[in-house]
This record gives C-alpha cells, sequence and structure tokens, in this order.
C-alpha cells in the first residue's frame, strides 16, 4: 500500500471536487485536517483499507466543504491593501498575463491533445481565484491567466489534466491512469499547485512593492 494517494471528493450540485491527501501512517485512529492553506489531509492508520477511509471522508464532506470555504475565505482577508498607484500597476501586470496566457494556451493545447486525444471547441483564459482549469460538457477549456507565473511543467499538468476530461468527465481511475500515461510525474506539478498555487494569486502585490 502507498504512504499517501489523492482521493477527489465531489461538491454536491457542482461539477467541481477538492482533492484529499491521504497519509497512511503508524496512528490508531482517522483524522481530517484543513490547513491553513484550504488543502485537506486525512491521516489513517496503515491497517485500514482506502475503501473506509473514503467512507470516512464521505461522511464528513458537509464539514470539509465547509472548512475549506472558510479557509479560502480567511486566505482572500490576508492580501495586503494596495495604493492607487499600486493597483495601477497590477493591472498593467494582468493585462501582460492575459494577454500572454491567450497566446500561449492554444498552441501549448494543439500540442499535448496529440497525446491525449479527444476533441475542444474553444479555449477561454478566465481570472479565477481557486480554479486553475476547467473542461465543460461542450468541450470549452478553461484556464486560470496566473498559471502563466507557473513553472512549465505546472502548466502542463493543468492542460492534460483538462484534456484528460476531453474522454473522462470525471476523476475516476482511468481518468488518472490517461494523465499519467502522458506525463508520469504529473504528482509532483499537482502538489506544487498545493504548496504554492498561492503564491500565483498574490504574486502581483508582491511585485507591486517593488
Amino acid at each position: 500500500m502507498k504512504n499517501t494517494y489523492f482521493y477527489e471528493l465531489s461538491i454536491p450540485k457542482s461539477n467541481n471536487s477538492l482533492t484529499c491527501t491521504v497519509h497512511f501512517s503508524d496512528r490508531k485512529s482517522i483524522s481530517i485536517q484543513v490547513k491553513e492553506d484550504a488543502s485537506i489531509h486525512v491521516r489513517a492508520p496503515y491497517y485500514v483499507r482506502s475503501g473506509k477511509v473514503e467512507a470516512f471522508i464521505e461522511e464528513k464532506k458537509d464539514w470539509i466543504v465547509k472548512k475549506h470555504l472558510e479557509m479560502l475565505a480567511r486566505k482572500e482577508t490576508t492580501l495586503p491593501i494596495l495604493t492607487p498607484e499600486q493597483e495601477k500597476q497590477t493591472a498593467i501586470l494582468k493585462k501582460r498575463f492575459m494577454n500572454a496566457a491567450k497566446s500561449y494556451f492554444p498552441g501549448r493545447c494543439a500540442e499535448l491533445q496529440k497525446l491525449t486525444g479527444g476533441y475542444y471547441t474553444k479555449i477561454t483564459i478566465r481570472n479565477q481565484k481557486t480554479r486553475w482549469g476547467s473542461c465543460s460538457q461542450t468541450g470549452t477549456l478553461s484556464f486560470n491567466y496566473r498559471l502563466m507565473m507557473a513553472p512549465p511543467a505546472v502548466i502542463d499538468y493543468v492542460i492534460v489534466h483538462e484534456l484528460c476530461h476531453l474522454t473522462y468527465m470525471n476523476h475516476g481511475n482511468a481518468f488518472w491512469r490517461k494523465v499519467e500515461s502522458v506525463l508520469p510525474d504529473y504528482a509532483l506539478s499537482r502538489q506544487w499547485l498545493k504548496e504554492h498555487g498561492r503564491e500565483l494569486t498574490e504574486a502581483y502585490h508582491l511585485l507591486s512593492f517593488k
């Protein structure tokens, strides 16, 4: 059994999901923690089967979603307040990254689509605060322009993730096998987003103070 794996918790009345990182260790009970960065960590004893852990997560779904939203709201309130001049600089930076994203994503999606298969209808670049990408039932791929500040491997992971949804509109085992067939080390990029994703949101504020 792996010491760590990811479980996707579906959000009620939504096509979105929350990623729960499950850690197995030498302990006596199952516990769930939603950290300050809004990441969800589940800790369980080695002897407990994954099915029982996932049932426990589903049982605590309402609490997990509530705590996750609370932490996201708390994160939003910790961003520094900008002066008018800094706001102007931020707007300029946003426009530059937005234009760069509109130029970059179509070409890279076309390249990676040769490896993933599936057919998309269009690509949109959005200003999302908590999502890096999405794939609609009609084949529209949407990406967060802030990804232009992430490492290339992380951008590729998000693109491949959404391209694979063209074939599998869920986060089942077949979906993750498809992602892994294109990006064997996708877990590293996924973890990078969990640990540093907030920095992409704060980057404009940090740049404005230089």
